[in-house]
């Protein structure tokens, strides 16, 4: 990284001052016709992981950009006609906001920075600086002037009543920045004294007392920038508390895309024993890869104190779960175990406190028929050699089943959800690389038309028939594992290395990490896997994904295991962000015609066909027909209706937002924002 820290303050003044004495072309908005502002985001790009980072948000939210690449020997030049015309006798502005690497990317007394300033002060453009220094050219007072340069792991930076009151009131004040390992520096930035005409949003304290800025707005000429001292990357938390705001001040509060911080957590397997985890063995007996444990080892079972728990547990964190259950594995269970099974009876007595998801009636593989014989397993085959299949029939009747079964007993179950059993019937690769022949026609007989898949497979929605896949992120919190111990001590297997007692798995896959030296089963699991799964899952959350999270039915067996994970979560994210912008906990069916929405709305904007601009209070948006369109506005904005204007979307972080349509008899959607 270069620190732009040590760059000479002698050059940075005669930058400014070649800067001031340029001529600036003529722009400017005729002063008896308000222009148009085309609901779209100019972005600037050096490269840079600043850059990248907001970019993913305005693509992650829906928002329409144009991207200059500054390194392409063919990228277009950044002049008036580039940035403005006029359309049916209106000035246009073709791009509502502008994303720059830096305050001036193009050089000192550059045309290409004249024609941004002069666009940006006749129109009321913003701009956002992705990462500088802190100089007084973008309004702060150097760093040895009261300020910061260094690294920032771990440091406590906090909102200003400014950043509450205005972009970024969505959060509760602080912002705290990652500090992942004490062996790789992560965050490095600049702090500055506000000079007239900046005001801080974010800012630290410093040494000898005091607080400087990272965040603010920097006011001259005619323009307003966002400053931004401090390095990062889109999956860095620090950043991603403070993406939403960016973009919303770019904007000015007015954009197509909407986000929300989703989280909905699946559990699988419920009625049904979960297979657990030998630490002897190192393996799972009864799976075909468990060498000496072929036969069916010890199962984890919740009982009714565990379901009990789950129904208090929801009540006094706020969260519902979603119950993803196997009816028929439950009634074999009973029926093994003295015809009683005092759990089911307690979680079908709470069962309108949770809502739940068919997982099949006994959960079987439902692709091909697997041969089990060799190691990997593998599809078998007919004596002609085409593979065999569990049929329609089979597949429909476990589905039936098992909706039946939650039917007969009052729980409310959703028929056009379904989970099947390890994902199956879906492409397994590499054994079975196509969907069983016979899935399609099956959901199609019990009206399913959302089939979660596994995300680590399949992280894009797809077809299947006339069914959508939902993805769904699995946590590592694993299925065979009742007890904080039985957790760690598989982890180890995973994620250490041959030398160090381990599979060797990590030094094999790029994707992975190895552990510097194995957990203490003891405390592994509280001091190392809660943590780092709960970053990992609110990584999710506040990157706008609303991909349900799955475990199963042991996690809340025995050790409760899965709670830990969920509570820190839960109070992370309650302590980060201000009570406008709660936890969204969509159920399967909602997930999956979000991601629709967001394929048809990303699809009409890659073709073109999306028109969106703003005059003064009005906003109108033209999408192709049957498309909905992603919009973000103030409070008070209304929806134009034939006859008069009507209450329009849902308040969220500060906004009111959603998928709108044109009404009855309209062609466009048009809304009228508040004075």
């Amino acid at each position: 990284m270069v620190h732009r820290n040590r760059m000479n303050r002698a050059a940075a003044v005669c930058v400014a001052a070649a800067l001031v004495s340029m001529a600036v072309p003529a722009v400017t908005a005729t002063a008896a016709v308000t222009p148009r502002i085309d609901l779209k985001v100019l972005v600037v790009d050096d490269g840079g992981s600043a850059v990248d980072a907001v970019t993913s948000e305005l693509r992650d939210t829906g928002v329409p950009y144009t991207t200059v690449e500054l390194g392409s020997p063919g990228r277009p030049v950044i002049d008036a006609a580039f940035l403005a015309d006029t359309v049916d006798g209106r000035p246009r502005a073709k791009y509502q906001g502008v994303v720059l690497p830096n305050e001036d990317p193009f050089g000192a007394g550059s045309a290409e920075m004249a024609a941004l300033t002069a666009y940006e002060a006749a129109y009321g453009i913003r701009q956002v600086d992705a990462y500088t220094w802190a100089h007084p050219g973008v309004g702060l007072e150097y760093t040895d002037n009261g300020g910061y340069s260094g690294q920032l792991d771990g440091v406590q930076a906090a909102l200003t009543d400014a950043g509450r009151a205005g972009p970024f009131g969505y959060l509760a004040g602080q912002v705290t920045f990652e500090d992942n390992s004490g062996l790789i520096p992560e965050s490095y930035g600049f702090a500055g004294k506000p000079r007239p005409g900046y005001t801080s949003y974010v800012d630290m304290p410093v040494a000898g007392g005091g607080r400087a800025s990272l965040v603010g707005e920097y006011t001259h000429d005619g323009r307003s920038e966002l400053v931004v001292t401090f390095g990062y990357n889109q999956y860095q938390r620090q950043y991603r508390l403070l993406a939403r705001g960016i973009v919303d001040w770019l904007t000015q509060g007015v954009h197509l895309g909407q986000s929300r911080n989703y989280l909905s957590v699946h559990v699988d397997d419920v009625f049904a024993p979960d297979a657990r985890w030998n630490t002897e063995l190192d393996c799972t007996p009864g799976d075909y890869d468990c060498a000496g444990g072929e036969s069916e080892g010890s199962t984890i079972r919740m009982t009714a104190a565990d379901a009990l728990y789950a129904a208090q547990w929801q009540q006094a964190r706020g969260f519902t779960l979603d119950m993803v259950y196997n009816a028929g594995a439950g009634e074999e269970w009973k029926a093994e175990n003295g015809g009683t099974d005092a759990m089911a009876a307690q979680l079908v007595a709470d069962r309108a406190k949770y809502r739940w998801i068919n997982h099949t009636f006994t959960h079987p593989f439902l692709g091909c028929v697997q041969d089990v014989s060799v190691v990997p397993w593998k599809c078998a085959t007919a004596a002609d050699g085409t593979t065999q299949w569990m049929s329609r029939a089979e597949i429909s009747a476990q589905i039936r089943d098992n909706h039946n079964w939650a039917v007969g007993k009052g729980i409310s179950v959703d028929r056009t959800e379904l989970v099947t059993g390890e994902h199956s019937g879906l492409k397994t690769l590499p054994q079975q690389p196509v969907d069983n022949p016979n899935l399609a026609g099956a959901l199609a007989d019990n009206g399913v038309r959302w089939i979660a898949s596994d995300n680590s497979r399949e992280p894009q929605q797809r077809a299947v028939g006339n069914a959508l896949t939902v993805p769904r992120h699995p946590m590592n919190v694993y299925y065979n594992t009742g007890t904080a111990a039985e957790m760690a001590d598989e982890y180890n297997w995973i994620y250490t290395s041959a030398a160090d007692g381990g599979s060797g798995i990590c030094e094999s896959n790029p994707a992975s990490t190895c552990l510097p030296e194995p957990l203490d089963t003891a405390t592994g699991y509280a001091d190392h896997i809660v943590p780092q799964e709960a970053r990992t899952a609110l990584r999710h959350v506040l990157a706008n994904d609303p991909r349900p999270h799955y475990v199963h039915q042991s996690n809340l067996a025995e050790d409760r295991i899965l709670y830990p994970v969920l509570d820190e979560i839960l109070t992370t994210y309650r302590g980060l962000f201000a009570a406008n912008t709660p936890l969204v906990n969509p159920r399967q069916r909602d997930t999956g015609t979000e991601f629709s929405r967001r394929a048809a709305w990303d699809k009409a904007l890659a073709d073109g066909k999306v028109t969106a601009y703003r005059v003064g209070t009005t906003v109108t948006v033209k999408a192709p027909s049957g498309v909905s369109a992603p919009v973000t506005a103030p409070e008070g904005t209304r929806k134009q209706l034939l006859l008069g204007t009507g209450a329009w979307g849902t308040a969220y972080a500060g906004n009111r937002s959603a998928w709108t349509a044109p009404e009855l008899l309209q062609s466009t959607v048009t809304l009228k924002l508040p004075s």
